[in-house]
């Protein structure tokens, strides 16, 4: 593993495109899952909203490591020969 400006870069902009990818992605996932939940009580809401809560910090935790590692890779591969 090296750490290359290049890598540090390339993973900087894959946070920075997950970051920009998970707003929209969190909108309709949350969108779909609201209208199949229907009315419910009060204390069913609170649960589903907890649920949620967590699925959202699930899909940025997963959706940064993921595309973090592939910039750091890119990184790595395109400016890295070149890195002293």
């Amino acid at each position: 593993m090296e750490f290359s400006p290049p890598a540090w870069l390339g993973s900087l902009a894959g946070m920075i495109v997950a970051v920009a990818i998970y707003v929209p992605a969190i909108r309709v996932v949350e969108r779909r899952l609201r209208a199949r939940s229907g009315p419910r009580t009060l204390e069913q809401r609170a649960a589903f909203e907890d649920r949620l809560s967590v699925l959202r910090r699930v899909i940025l935790g997963a959706d940064i490591t993921i595309l973090a590692v592939i910039g750091y890779w890119i990184g790595n591969a395109v400016g890295g020969k070149w890195a002293v």
